[in-house]
């Protein structure tokens, strides 16, 4: 949030898939699917050349870029201490069968 309280959406272009049960959605919580999401979202494995720190440090500062662009003043160190919520859409939330 903004320190006006405006949220800002810093990531909405990723996704996974998954294996199951025809009836797998009805087994699925949404605090299933938001534990996947903040793993999935990242930051990612380190390479041959990387550490977890290095690419801990370069997934925040890419987030802080993405708020950047957008006006608004972030630094990668402050915003990795904030709380970060998940939102799923009303269709995944209709899928699941939950308002």
């Amino acid at each position: 949030m903004d320190s006006d309280d405006t949220r800002r959406v810093l990531l909405a272009d990723r996704g996974w898939t998954t294996q199951g049960p025809d009836d797998l959605w009805q087994h699925t919580t949404v605090e299933e699917i938001a534990e996947t999401a903040v793993t999935v979202v990242g930051p990612d494995e380190p390479g041959e050349d990387l550490t977890a720190d290095d690419m801990a440090q370069a997934h925040w500062e890419s987030l802080a870029e993405h708020l950047r662009r957008q006006g608004v003043a972030a630094r990668a160190a402050e915003l990795s201490r904030l709380q970060h919520d998940v939102e799923l859409s009303q269709r995944l939330r209709a899928r699941l069968g939950r308002p």
